[in-house]
């Protein structure tokens, strides 16, 4: 596409870092790397994923994703996944734009558009593929030539992200977001309940309570929780710590002992466990090579 290579451009003209970028527009973030990368973890949130340039897998409940600058990525949840870069060098590098959103621009962009699909029972994983179309690409590109025009940025960001959001939902019979807008639907109830859990991580969270507070048995709670994110709620709740203990190792140097405390967990080796299975590492490793790196930089 053409416009692929006008947004190519203009990011090219930017100046980045590798890694993850955060803009001067506070729902974009743009993701550089030179090189393809081994397999690595993350938690993605409610997103939109364009690459611009090279090609990407993502993995999550045995299911790869493989897409380019020719399909989109899309994510109605906070979904803990690994994915590698499979296309990038130093001439041409691998670059990606993130469009995040919250759980209230979606809900509202379903009410505003009065997208009402059929009830439905079925719950559907919150990560799908589609095939990038123009019009998409058009208002992708508008939200991020604001880059250049900061004094537009409070007025039009909004209008662009619901634009958005309405050409997402209005297009490839996208369930992984409609499916959130039959609000007595689970994929609507497990979404409330996952905010609930990443706004109160560090708290004592039994199962039996969070389904209580939507309404669903602790059986129901867990088949339609696993259908939406691809794993239980428990292990869930300890991806999410694991990641949030490592960002605290990392932005705010904490140690290994306060991080694993301050995320909810009652002892440092348990800790180092889980934190080494899930990431392949010893967080102390982990941590020392990430800020090698940084360095070298």
């Amino acid at each position: 596409m053409k416009k692929v290579n006008k947004l190519l451009t203009f990011i090219e003209e930017q100046k980045l870092e590798e890694g993850i970028n955060q803009t001067i527009i506070p729902s974009l973030r743009i993701f550089k790397s030179s090189n393809i990368t081994q397999i690595l973890h993350t938690v993605y949130e409610p997103s939109l994923f364009v690459i611009v340039q090279g090609r990407k897998i993502v993995s999550i409940s045995r299911k790869n994703i493989e897409y380019d600058s020719s399909r989109y990525l899309c994510s109605s949840s906070f979904l803990p996944v690994s994915g590698k870069i499979i296309k990038a060098s130093k001439e041409e590098p691998f670059l990606s734009l993130q469009i995040v959103f919250s759980f209230e621009q979606i809900f509202a962009a379903l009410e505003s558009f009065i997208i009402k699909p059929q009830e439905k029972s079925d719950t559907s994983l919150a990560l799908c593929s589609y095939t990038l179309r123009e019009n998409l690409l058009d208002v992708v590109t508008r939200l991020t030539f604001l880059l250049k025009e900061e004094k537009d940025i409070a007025a039009l960001e909004g209008l662009y992200l619901k634009e958005i959001l309405y050409r997402l939902l209005i297009s490839d019979n996208n369930m992984v977001l409609r499916q959130l807008a039959y609000i007595e639907g689970n994929a609507y109830k497990i979404s409330t309940s996952i905010s609930f859990i990443n706004n109160n991580l560090c708290e004592y969270l039994p199962i039996e309570e969070l389904a209580k507070s939507i309404n669903m048995s602790v059986s129901s709670f867990h088949k339609h929780f696993k259908a939406l994110i691809s794993v239980s709620p428990l292990q869930y709740i300890k991806i999410q710590r694991l990641h949030k203990a490592k960002k605290l190792m990392l932005s705010s140097n904490m140690d290994i002992t306060g991080a694993c405390y301050h995320v909810g967990y009652q002892s440092a080796s348990q800790f180092s466990r889980e934190y080494s299975k899930y990431f392949g590492i010893t967080p102390s490793l982990d941590i020392k090579n990430i800020k090698k790196n940084w360095s070298k930089a």
